[in-house]
């Protein structure tokens, strides 16, 4: 039997011998947009909290986007220029794509948010917003609310930014990530990550983010401290693929508003 025709037979022999056989199934794969808004004062602070809750949660929701994530930079405080970050997941690109149009024929969202439209043009509500988009991991292809004890008040949010200086070292920390186990490693031990994603446009690229939540801060050091000394990390740690992957980390603490859904 030629190749071609095995390839349409099987199907059916397998069928006639009582196996039906199921389509593929395609991996749930989400996308997220992070916007990190830029402000100075207490004032524009107030401002972004109330339209973020009054106008674009509420529209988000409309939209069918739950799992909003709204979040602070810890020790905001005495920074000069401060940070709120906007975390959304969407199912697929379409949905990225349509939101801004969905928004500007969206009544309710455009009453909520006329104070935010029409602020002033050099003293605005913020001063600029930076937006990273990423695409979800093989193996933590969906984003996932944190399951923690204690108080919401006191999680603290580690966002975390992975460069590399080149695409092929990216490509190695991605799959050191994935086939490599070490989202497994995180999840043993407690990590409760919100997303792993690649970053599809931004200002450092090639680069990798995620986020993990940990129950208070004392809680987040020792779970990096299980992680130095795991035995699954070291050996993965030291493979000779995996070396020299990345260039430069960021690590950012946040806390979650009072409105953010997560």
């Amino acid at each position: 039997m030629k190749p071609a025709f095995a390839f349409l037979i099987l199907p059916l022999l397998l069928l006639v011998a009582g196996r039906p056989v199921a389509p593929a199934a395609k991996s749930p794969k989400e996308y997220f947009r992070l916007q990190v808004f830029y402000y100075t004062s207490a004032q524009q602070e107030q401002q972004l909290d109330t339209y973020l809750q009054q106008a674009l949660l509420p529209a988000l929701h409309r939209q069918q986007l739950q799992r909003i994530g709204v979040f602070k930079v810890l020790g905001n405080d005495t920074a000069t220029e401060k940070k709120i970050y906007v975390l959304v997941s969407f199912n697929n690109l379409q949905q990225w794509t349509q939101l801004d149009e969905r928004l500007q024929t969206d009544r309710d969202y455009q009453r909520a948010a006329t104070d935010y439209n029409n602020s002033a043009n050099k003293a605005g509500i913020y001063n600029r917003i930076e937006t990273i988009f990423l695409k979800s991991f093989s193996m933590a292809p969906v984003l996932q609310a944190p399951r923690l004890p204690g108080p919401k008040e006191q999680w603290v949010y580690e966002l975390r930014s992975y460069e590399s200086s080149s695409e092929k070292r990216f490509r190695s920390k991605v799959k050191m990530f994935n086939e490599g186990g070490e989202i497994g490693i995180f999840r043993r031990l407690g990590f409760n990550a919100v997303f792993y994603g690649e970053v599809l446009a931004g200002k450092r690229m090639p680069n990798l983010m995620y986020m993990t939540t940990h129950a208070n801060m004392e809680a987040r050091n020792q779970n990096w401290k299980n992680f130095g000394k795991d035995t699954a990390w070291r050996q993965l740690n030291t493979q000779e693929e995996y070396k020299e992957n990345v260039s430069h980390i960021d690590v950012t603490f946040l806390k979650a508003t009072a409105y953010s859904d997560l």
